[in-house]
């Protein structure tokens, strides 16, 4: 019979961990240190305003480069754009991963549908503003070498595409089935596996049988850590009703 791999527990948050002395035995009988939810959102969205501003400004310095405003003598023109476009892209990227996580750890109300989509997509449409213009303003330019117009146009339309959906937040959050979650498990520790999409309060559930690593911690962290669906098989085997799972949502 070929012999269980034995899996491990990563804290969510070893320095908030070392600060709960508290320790649990958990229903598989591995002894693990309790979490408490880390991060801050409020510096995170600062974060991510100050590095969209940055995206914003490296598309204005592409622009000036395309007008000719300023010209970096041992690069053509070309890379001139590419290197901006593509400094412009990654400031989007991270700015949208902040924001993201924020909204995890602050989520907001989905009352209003709209507001709640704009609110947790909003790396969207900075990546719109930080690409569109530059990209509208390089195809009617007369003035721009060919090459370098299908050159830089291509760069520029790949780079918005990736911002764009590198900042869509495909498993968003509101603030209603957060208080729901915190509400049925209280602080029952739950655990979830590196590349799962949901958490689970049972450690020994079938669904996490192909993972070696496991990650525990409280629903607050499971849900800033992207995790923000309760497993199926731990909703039914708990009776919890309350709160959305991968069947549900």
């Amino acid at each position: 019979m070929a012999e269980k791999k034995e899996k491990k527990l990563v804290a969510a948050s070893e320095s908030s961990a070392a600060k709960k002395k508290e320790t649990i035995t958990t229903p598989a009988g591995y002894q693990a240190k309790a979490a408490k939810p880390v991060g801050n959102a409020g510096g995170l969205r600062v974060g991510a305003i100050i590095l969209w501003i940055l995206a914003i400004a490296f598309e204005v310095l592409a622009i000036l480069v395309l007008f000719g405003k300023i010209n970096i003598t041992f690069m053509p023109q070309v890379w001139q754009l590419i290197a901006f476009i593509v400094l412009d892209l990654i400031c989007v990227i991270i700015g949208s991963s902040l924001w993201k996580k924020a909204n995890h750890i602050a989520p907001a109300s989905a009352a209003n549908k709209v507001k709640f989509w704009l609110w947790n997509n909003l790396g969207v449409i900075v990546s719109c503003f930080a690409f569109v213009p530059i990209i509208i303003l390089m195809l009617t330019n007369k003035d721009l070498d060919k090459k370098t117009k299908v050159i830089a146009v291509i760069v520029a339309i790949v780079a918005l595409l990736i911002g764009g959906a590198a900042s869509f937040d495909y498993n968003p959050v509101s603030s209603e089935e957060l208080t729901a979650a915190e509400a049925a498990l209280g602080d029952t520790i739950v655990y979830w596996s590196p590349f799962g999409k949901v958490y689970h309060t049972h450690d020994d559930c079938s669904a996490l049988n192909v993972s070696e690593t496991l990650t525990y911690g409280t629903v607050e962290e499971a849900v800033a850590a992207n995790r923000t669906r309760l497993c199926k098989f731990c909703a039914n085997r708990d009776n919890i009703t309350t709160v959305v799972t991968d069947e549900t949502k």
